[in-house]
């Protein structure tokens, strides 16, 4: 049976919940059609200090998953994991409750809506309610909060997440919310009752309030210690990220709301604080942990560039899809586009551990169509050479290239920087032996005809030769019967008639199985038959045209089940699924192999690498699906 308060009454909802600030839009918009316009006035302030509130914590939670910029200074280090996204989903709760608050409140004292602008005397007042009410109201609400029922009935809730994030100052029961309410309310009310009230009062106050809740939870250390070297009575004023940190990892201390002085009266404060404080800040200038393996991706299109952590957590969270609410932003995209293409160099976007390992994703800050630019190519080959050479000073083991950072005609599928430095230390991979391995899989084992685009690629060339060998009929579209006659001379002799040139597409109207690695318009889909499957390898993905067929997915895998700190999901990919080239570089870097894996694909490794990711956990992802 769930305790009193403990749930939200909306929380059945949904994003529906949003419709309870209708009735203050109502009364704003009716404002225009009468004289006295005061309680409109109030509700256009209360929408207003809403949309301020979420700003505040929604850009904290941009600065904090900003990794190029707070690796170094992050506490904790582990991964903020999909449970806890999920957890903290509704974290904005609490800003609609306090909305209904304070509307009830200028309901029962009427004077309250009537306030000038601005009185200086009500910044003193209002500072000096906090620091006597507030401050030791929070303390002992929060300590007694930590008693054995309350914890497991209310605050263990906000303590579920193991990660501290701004929005994991908004994670809590509705009972706690209410009394946080009162918490913030009791100094503003105070000043307005005594006269010292204003309006820019009340926001400077609740938005305080919520910077300094943000930077609580933010998990990474943002102030020096020589703040406090240089006014020792700063810290008793003043908490800090790794201050509050330590009342998540040890709790039973450090209980205040934002000044230690409370902690130091109540006997509760930790005494690892400040020497774990300066550590952390001290630290901050240094390189943190070495990854074992990156994967250098790329940025696919401009509304795709908003599915990162630092745009919209909850977004990055789920598969990408183009959403109307991305509209708005496509101006801000395209500003970064031309910011990275003038000034960016690869950087840190994503990362997560799988058995100790530390894993990163790193992003060459180039769009997709960037890479077909014939004036672009030096420019992105000089990126990813530098991701390389930086992976290779650090110490990482594998680096594995995306799509379009392993293109034949950019860079040989990686051969160019491997011949330009024979002696790295860290190993190139293109991954292209499993994203093979993975579409081959997926074939039925009683297929005997095939028809391949793309079919001269470094991926089409060992999906005819290994196909082939098991006596299946591969029918190559290709113009160029020099590269086709090439492929074909690979081929054991006895298998070499399995391989059949062709030039149009109407030579496959009976064959229903198609392996799609050129992309091709709808027209095109129209000539494959009746039920026929569409394999691909082609990025972007073919847009699915035919409901009478089914499309297969990019090639990928899902990661092992006790992958940890993964949070966000890889382009179009499901929840813990990556791209095959992504799982190809992990494959190689927990088979320790020391061989760079660029160029041409060994036909011959093919199920060596498929039975070595089984062996590692890696699991193949069912890509079949129909359009209605």
């Amino acid at each position: 049976m769930e305790a009193p308060l403990s749930s939200w009454p909306w929380q059945n909802l949904g994003s529906f919940k949003y419709l309870l600030y209708g009735p203050f839009v109502a009364k704003v918009m009716y404002s225009r059609y009468q004289e006295d316009s005061i309680w409109a006035t109030w509700c256009l302030h209360v929408l207003i200090l809403c949309s301020l509130r979420g700003f505040m914590y929604q850009l904290w939670s941009s600065f904090s998953n900003m990794l190029f910029l707070t690796r170094n200074r992050r506490i904790i280090k582990q991964g903020v994991d999909f449970k806890q996204i999920d957890n903290e989903w509704d974290w904005d709760n609490f800003v609609l409750l306090h909305a209904l608050m304070a509307t009830l409140a200028c309901y029962m004292l009427p004077n309250l809506v009537n306030l000038p602008i601005w009185d200086l005397s009500g910044l003193v007042v209002i500072t000096i309610l906090h620091i006597v009410i507030s401050e030791p109201l929070y303390y002992c609400l929060h300590k007694c909060f930590h008693g054995s029922y309350l914890f497991s009935h209310y605050h263990s809730l906000h303590h579920s997440s193991a990660i501290p994030q701004p929005f994991t100052a908004g994670h809590a029961t509705f009972l706690e919310q209410i009394l946080l309410g009162g918490v913030i309310g009791i100094p503003i009310l105070g000043s307005c009752l005594m006269g010292y009230g204003s309006v820019a009062i009340i926001y400077g106050y609740v938005l305080v309030f919520d910077f300094l809740r943000c930077l609580g939870h933010c998990n990474f250390e943002i102030i020096p210690h020589q703040l406090f070297l240089a006014f020792p009575f700063m810290k008793y004023l003043l908490y800090t990220p790794t201050y509050h940190n330590l009342h998540h990892t040890e709790i039973g201390t450090n209980y205040c709301l934002f000044m230690p002085l409370f902690d130091v009266l109540g006997n509760t404060l930790n005494p690892k604080s400040w020497d774990m404080h300066t550590k952390t800040s001290v630290e901050s200038g240094k390189n943190g942990r070495v990854p074992d393996f990156v994967f250098l991706a790329h940025v696919v299109d401009m509304t795709s560039a908003l599915h990162v952590p630092y745009m919209f957590r909850s977004f990055s969270s789920t598969p990408f899809s183009t959403q109307l609410f991305l509209i708005p932003l496509l101006p801000l995209s395209f500003l970064a586009m031309l910011v990275m293409w003038l000034y960016s160099k690869p950087f840190l976007n994503t990362f997560y551990y799988l058995r100790g390992y530390l894993h990163q994703t790193w992003v060459v800050p180039r769009f997709g169509f960037q890479y077909f630019l014939p004036f672009a190519a030096q420019g992105i080959n000089k990126q990813i050479e530098q991701a390389i050479l930086r992976a290779d000073r650090l110490g990482v083991k594998v680096i594995s290239l995306a799509a379009l950072n392993k293109n034949e005609a950019l860079n040989g599928g990686g051969t160019l920087f491997v011949n330009k430095h024979p002696n790295l230390r860290v190993r190139v991979v293109h991954g292209n032996t499993l994203t093979a391995a993975v579409i081959l899989k997926e074939i039925p084992n009683d297929i005997t005809e095939v028809f391949l685009t793309g079919a001269t690629s470094k991926l089409g060339r060992a999906i005819a030769l290994y196909l082939c060998t098991r006596q299946v009929r591969v029918l190559m579209l290709t113009s160029s019967t020099e590269r086709f006659q090439k492929i074909q001379k690979e081929a054991p002799a006895e298998y070499q008639k399995y391989l059949v040139k062709v030039t149009k597409y109407q030579a496959a109207k009976n064959c229903k199985t198609w392996i799609v690695g050129k992309w091709i318009t709808p027209r095109e889909q129209n000539f494959a038959p009746v039920g026929a499957h569409f394999h691909q390898f082609v990025v972007p993905p073919v847009l699915p045209f035919r409901s009478d067929c089914t499309y297969g997915d990019l090639a990928a895998m899902r990661l092992p089940l006790d992958v940890q700190g993964l949070g966000s999901c890889e382009y179009t990919m499901e929840r813990g699924v990556v791209h095959a080239c992504h799982a190809g570089g992990v494959v190689h870097s927990l088979e320790g192999w020391k061989h760079h894996e660029v160029g041409a694909i060994d036909v011959h490794r093919i199920d060596l690498v498929w039975e070595a990711a089984l062996k590692h956990g890696l699991k193949p992802v069912s890509s079949f699906r129909q359009i209605d």
